[in-house]
C-alpha cells in the first residue's frame, strides 16, 4: 500500500501514541507481559513489539483484550481504537503485525490476579486459564459489553472491504494442507528462539550462526561468582557479557548453585566448586546476590533464569515454597532495577513424571508462575536412542501440566536433563539432522507456547552433539544449523504437522512458511524415521539441501529422509 509523505507522518504518530497508551496501561495494571499474553492469547515478545511502537496489531480485539485486562475505562478504550485505525490506515506493510483473527468465545471466569495475596502462600491455587493460541477470550461484562461490543464492529467495519484486510487479502490464515495440526497467521521465527548453551568461561562467541546464548557450566553459577559472603568475583561473567554483546547475541543468565558458605549444611550439588542444593539459609544472601548482578548488568543480560533445573535434587532439594519466595524476590528486583529484561521461572525436568507433576504443581498453586513472564523446561535426550521428535510429546506433557496447574504461559527449552553427557556420541550426517531437527521441533511446538530452544552445548565436546570445541571450526551440526537459520531469517511461521493426523504419510514433518522474497508457502520436511516418497506440492519449483545444494523440480515424488529439506516457491515476480 502506497502513502504520501503526510499520511506516513500521521501513521506513524498514531502509531506512536498507541504504543504509549498501551504502555500507560500495562504499567497501571501492575502485570508483566507474560501474564497478560497469557490472557490475550498472544506471546509476551508480541505485545512488547505492540507496547513499544515496534508493530500495530493486524486485528483490534487483541487491543479490547488488551484494555480489559488492563482495567482501560471507556475513554480509553475508545482513545485505543481510534489510534489504532488511524495507525492501520496508512500504516506500511512492513510495519504491521501479521496477528490471528480468531472467533471470540464466551468464558465466564474471570482471571486470576497477576499478584498472589498471602492467602495464595497458604496454598490457594490461581484459578486455570485457557490455552493461549486455543480459542480467543472474550470476556461479558456488563455494563461494559455494549461499549466494547459496539466498538469492535465499529472498528472491524470501518476498515477497508468488509474485513480485515492482509496485504490485500483476507487475514485468514493459510490452510497449510489438509489436517495440518496447527495454523497460525504468519507467525514471524524470532532468531533468539535459536539458543545456544555456553560451556566456556572465556568470552568466545560460536563462529557459527546462533541467535541467543545461555550461561550455564560457564563459571557464573552464583557459587563462582560470590565465593564469599559480599566478595564478588565478577570477570567470568563480565567475559562473557562483552563477548555476546560484542556478537549482537541476547543473554540468558541462569541462577543455580548455592554457594556453601550459605548453606553449609546443604548437600552438595554435582559440581566441582563445593555448591549446595539447598536454598540459602537466609534469603537476605539470596536478595543482595541477585540486587548485585542485576544492577551492574541491567541492559546487557536479556533473560533471568530463575533457577536451573529446580524439580531434580541434583540441583535444587528446597521446598516450592521457599523457591517461589526465592522468584518473588528476585522478580521484583529484576522489574524494577531492569524492567526491559525477561524473566524465566526456573526450569523443571520432571512435569511428565508423577513426583515432578507435583511439584511443578505445588510451585504453581503458591503463585510462582505469576511472577515470571516464561516458564523454562528441560527436556530428556537420548541421541541415538530416541529421535529429536519426541521432544514434541515431552512439551505437551509439560504443557498439559502446567494448564491444569492453572499457569498458562510461554515455554523455553533452556536444554537437556543432567544425564546428557552420557547420551550416545552422534557425528557427521547424524549429528547434523538430530541438531537440525530438534530447533524444528521446537518450532512445530508453538502451539504449545513453545518460543525458544537453547541446544546443550557449545565450546565442550562431552556431549552427545558437538557443534564446536572451542578454538576449532564448526562441526557439520553447526553448519547444518547455521543453514537451518539461513532459509528461515526473515520467515513466519504459518503451520506445522506430522504423520497421518495431519494428512502425512507415516513419521513425515512438516512446518511451512511465508519467506521474505517469495510468491507462494514454502515447506521444511523431514521423516523422523526411515525413507517416505511425498507428492511436490503444485507450486514448488525447487528443493533445497542442507549444505546449500538446491536442485529443480518437476512434479515428481519427493523422497524424504532424516535429512530436512526446504521446498520453494517461485520468486516474487516469475511466472
Amino acid at each position: 500500500m502506497a502513502v504520501n509523505g503526510g499520511d506516513d507522518r500521521r501513521s506513524k504518530q498514531a502509531a506512536g501514541q498507541l504504543a504509549a497508551l498501551l504502555q500507560d496501561l500495562k504499567q497501571r495494571s501492575g502485570h508483566s507481559y507474560g501474564v497478560l499474553a497469557g490472557r490475550v492469547f498472544t506471546t509476551s515478545s508480541t505485545l512488547h513489539r505492540y507496547c513499544t511502537g515496534a508493530s500495530v496489531p493486524q486485528d483490534c480485539r487483541v487491543l479490547v483484550a488488551f484494555a480489559e485486562e488492563c482495567g482501560a475505562g471507556p475513554g480509553e478504550l475508545e482513545d485505543l481504537l481510534r489510534l489504532w485505525r488511524a495507525a492501520r490506515r496508512q500504516l506500511p506493510e512492513r510495519a504491521q503485525a501479521q496477528e490471528p483473527a480468531q472467533q471470540p468465545v464466551q468464558e465466564p471466569a474471570p482471571a486470576p490476579p497477576d499478584r498472589i495475596p498471602p492467602a495464595a502462600a497458604r496454598g490457594e491455587a490461581p484459578a486455570a486459564s485457557p490455552p493461549r493460541r486455543a480459542r480467543w477470550r472474550w470476556r461479558w461484562r456488563l455494563p461494559r459489553t455494549v461499549l466494547v461490543v459496539a466498538a469492535v464492529l465499529t472498528a472491524v467495519f470501518m476498515m477497508s472491504g468488509s474485513g480485515v484486510q492482509q496485504h490485500g487479502r483476507r487475514a485468514v490464515a493459510d490452510p497449510g494442507g489438509p489436517g495440518m495440526s496447527w495454523v497460525w497467521a504468519p507467525d514471524p521465527v524470532e532468531p533468539a528462539g535459536f539458543g545456544v548453551t555456553l560451556n566456556s568461561n572465556t568470552g568466545a562467541m560460536p563462529s557459527f550462526r546462533v541467535g541467543s546464548v545461555r550461561l550455564w557450566d560457564s563459571g557464573t553459577r552464583w557459587a563462582d561468582l560470590e565465593p564469599r559472603r559480599g566478595t564478588f568475583a565478577w570477570a567470568p561473567l563480565d567475559r562473557l557479557v562483552a563477548g555476546a554483546r560484542r556478537a549482537g547475541r541476547p543473554v540468558l543468565f541462569v541462577f543455580g548453585g548455592t554457594p556453601a558458605w550459605a548453606a553449609p549444611a546443604g548437600g552438595r550439588s554435582l559440581y566441582a566448586d563445593e555448591s549446595r542444593t539447598a536454598p540459602p539459609d537466609s534469603l537476605a544472601d539470596w536478595d543482595r546476590f541477585v540486587r548485585e548482578l542485576v544492577r551492574r548488568d541491567r541492559g546487557r543480560i536479556a533473560a533471568y533464569e530463575l533457577w536451573d533445573t529446580a524439580d531434580d535434587q541434583h540441583f535444587y532439594t528446597g521446598s516450592p515454597a521457599k523457591l517461589v519466595e526465592m522468584v518473588r524476590r528476585a522478580a521484583d528486583v529484576i522489574r524494577h532495577a531492569d524492567p526491559g529484561a525477561t524473566v524465566v521461572c526456573p526450569s523443571m525436568e520432571r512435569a511428565g513424571e508423577p513426583a515432578g507433576k507435583d511439584f511443578v504443581r505445588r510451585f504453581a498453586a503458591l503463585g510462582g508462575y505469576r511472577f515470571c513472564d516464561v516458564a523454562g523446561l528441560k527436556l530428556r535426550q537420548r541421541p541415538g536412542a530416541e529421535p529429536p521428535e519426541q521432544l514434541y510429546e515431552q512439551v505437551r506433557t509439560a504443557y498439559e501440566t502446567l494448564h491444569s496447574a492453572g499457569a498458562g504461559i510461554a515455554l523455553w527449552n533452556t536444554g537437556p536433563a543432567y544425564d546428557i553427557p552420557h547420551g550416545q556420541r552422534l557425528t557427521g550426517a547424524r549429528a547434523a539432522d538430530y541438531a537440525v531437527r530438534t530447533y524444528l521441533v521446537g518450532l512445530a511446538a508453538r502451539d504449545l507456547h513453545l518460543e525458544r530452544t537453547y541446544l546443550y552445548s557449545w565450546g565442550g565436546t562431552r556431549v552427545p552433539v558437538v557443534l564446536q570445541a572451542e578454538g576449532r571450526p564448526p562441526t557439520a551440526a553447526a553448519r547444518a544449523v547455521g543453514q537451518l537459520q539461513d532459509w528461515l531469517a526473515g520467515a513466519s511461521t504459518v503451520g506445522c504437522g506430522h504423520g497421518p493426523a495431519a494428512g502425512l504419510p507415516g513419521a513425515v514433518w512438516r512446518c511451512d512458511f511465508r519467506r521474505p522474497g517469495r510468491a507462494g508457502q514454502e515447506s521444511v520436511l523431514w521423516a523422523g524415521e526411515g525413507r517416505t516418497a511425498v507428492p511436490v506440492p503444485a507450486d514448488a519449483v525447487a528443493v533445497a539441501h542442507i549444505g546449500g545444494r538446491q536442485e529443480p523440480l518437476h512434479g515428481r515424488a519427493l523422497t524424504l529422509t532424516g535429512t530436512p529439506v526446504l521446498v520453494l516457491s517461485r520468486p516474487h515476480g516469475r511466472g
